[in-house]
């Protein structure tokens, strides 16, 4: 399976998801590829639409791979890779220190006019446009998770089997269009996977907020 862009993908995730219409559920986009496609399922199913921001750890000498992952309360996800990779303590402080300041420069252009929307009590869909690892999405389940939301459903495009299996042991619900045996990038999964960039994660949800077309 192929997908055209994100934006049918998002179509497709929006129909699977069509019984939380109704629910005003929260919508949360991985920031940046995400953005636009939690735009359109929030606008699909009547939902609020926000970010979750979660950075992953790059191993040393290859930064495509993830070694563990953060999020923006500075939790740390150590990943399979992480202790086999020769990365030193040093490296580790550094990396981390690169993905915290990624993550309040962009919480702060995200949603300067206004604080993240509160999940308690409420069902939320993180949305990505795929998962290699699985995990940032594990870190972005849980740092949602301690926000005590009623109900935590992940919305991916594609992922393979066993990441797949990591998120469905933390959250409630996982939809999936397409798990692939062989699975080598995301990008490969789309026709057009052009660049989101932070522009146009802000645009899309100053849009979103204001109630005019993205």
């Amino acid at each position: 399976m192929r997908f055209t862009s994100r934006e049918q993908a998002a179509r497709l995730l929006a129909e699977r998801l069509e019984k939380y219409r109704g629910t005003h559920p929260l919508v949360l986009g991985v920031p940046r590829g995400a953005v636009p496609m939690a735009r359109t399922i929030a606008d699909a199913l009547d939902g609020d639409l926000d970010v979750v921001l979660v950075r992953k750890l790059r191993a040393p000498s290859q930064p495509e791979l993830a070694i563990g992952a953060i999020d923006e309360s500075g939790n740390v996800l150590k990943g399979a890779h992480f202790a086999s990779v020769g990365a030193t303590d040093e490296y580790l402080r550094r990396e981390i220190e690169e993905q915290m300041e990624t993550l309040r420069r962009r919480r702060k252009a995200y949603t300067r006019a206004r604080g993240p929307i509160d999940p308690a009590g409420r069902i939320v869909i993180i949305v990505d446009d795929g998962i290699a690892t699985g995990s940032s999405m594990v870190a972005a389940v849980r740092a949602v998770r301690a926000r005590k939301p009623k109900k935590l459903v992940v919305a991916v495009g594609v992922a393979p089997a066993d990441s797949l299996e990591r998120i469905r042991a933390e959250a409630d619900e996982v939809v999936c269009l397409h798990a692939p045996t062989l699975f080598f990038a995301v990008g490969q999964f789309f026709e057009d996977f052009s660049e989101v960039t932070d522009e146009m994660v802000v645009a899309t949800l100053a849009a979103r907020a204001s109630g005019k077309a993205a």
